[in-house]
This record gives structure tokens, C-alpha cells and sequence, in this order.
């Protein structure tokens, strides 16, 4: 995980949700992120996908061995995140990421009102375990793209700052962020 150039980052997508887990539907969001990934980054980078139903235990055991077994330095959830009984997954991440960033879910939903007023509904939150930074996305595919574009530009500067791989945006698709030395 350290910034030692060896390796490209490895990246957690995460599709919480009872229905599509059980094959009711089929998972577009995860798709999603990853089609963004591809979209974005210009570094190297792999993807470890997880398609699990909601629950706090199942959620928060998935992205703790996401980051310790998998080592991914950045995993992206989608799904779980509104006011529904089983949408445990902010409280599933804090419990797996005890240092939570609140800037994320601040702008995510800032961005998200200018589209859709129930935005004030999503309790998505950003949030590190080690190395790892964990940031849960709306659930839908358009949400997701609004949300990441809204955030994704201070990812790299994150990460380096603890201690994951090194990221870098196409600054033709995304300029990314990071003070001048």
C-alpha cells in the first residue's frame, strides 16, 4: 500500500443491496463506479468487486477485509445509505473506518440537492481505516457520477496523504488536486 510506485492502486467496488445480491436485479451501480474508474484515472490500478446484501455486520466485515486482506487503498460502496431500516452502510463504514472525513458527505450532498431535493435523505460518508479510504455513493448510476465528480478530484491528495498508492486523475477527464511543494 505504500507510495512506492510498485504496484497500482487497488480498488474495492462494493454493491450493498438485499435484491440485487439475491439476484432480483441486476447491479448497475457497481458497473458504474468501475466504468468511472476506467473513465478517470490514468495511473494503473485493479478492481476487487464485492456484490453483498445490506446489514451492518456483513458491510462493516467486508470493507475490514477489504483493506487488511485485500489491501485496497480505496473502496468505493454503493447502496445502503438512505433512511430505510437495513440501510446500515454509513454505520457499517465508521465502525470498519473509525476516522471519518465529513468534507465527503458534505459536498456529495451539496452537489446532490442541486439535482434532486431528496438529497437531505443520503447519510453517505467518507472515512479511513489505515491506509484505506472508504467512501460510500448513492445507489443509482447517475447519482454515483454526480457524487464522485463532486469528490473524486481530492482523492489522490488522500491518499498520499495516508499512506496508499498513488493515484493520478487524466487531467484531459479530471484534474486532480494537490498543493505545490
Amino acid at each position: 500500500m505504500a507510495q512506492d510506485g510498485k504496484r497500482g492502486a487497488r480498488i474495492g467496488v462494493v454493491t450493498i443491496s438485499d435484491r440485487a445480491s439475491a439476484g432480483s436485479y441486476e447491479d448497475l451501480s457497481g458497473p458504474a463506479i468501475v466504468a468511472y474508474l476506467t473513465r478517470v484515472l490514468a495511473s494503473p490500478f485493479e478492481i476487487e468487486r464485492r456484490l453483498i446484501p445490506d446489514g451492518f455486520e456483513r458491510v462493516r466485515d467486508e470493507l475490514v477485509a477489504l483493506a487488511d486482506e485485500a489491501g485496497c487503498d480505496l473502496v468505493l460502496t454503493t447502496g445502503g445509505t438512505g433512511p430505510a431500516p437495513r440501510d446500515l452502510t454509513p454505520e457499517a463504514t465508521e465502525a470498519a473506518a473509525p476516522r471519518v472525513l465529513p468534507g465527503f458527505g458534505e459536498a456529495m450532498r451539496a452537489v446532490s440537492l442541486r439535482e434532486v431535493p431528496t438529497a437531505i435523505l443520503s447519510r453517505q460518508i467518507a472515512a479511513h481505516r489505515g491506509a484505506c479510504l472508504v467512501i460510500n455513493l448513492p445507489g443509482k448510476p447517475a447519482a454515483i457520477e454526480t457524487c464522485l465528480d463532486a469528490v473524486f478530484p481530492a482523492v489522490p491528495y488522500c491518499l498520499d496523504l495516508i499512506g496508499a498508492a498513488r493515484l493520478e486523475t487524466d487531467p484531459a477527464v479530471m484534474k486532480s488536486f494537490r498543493p505545490k511543494q
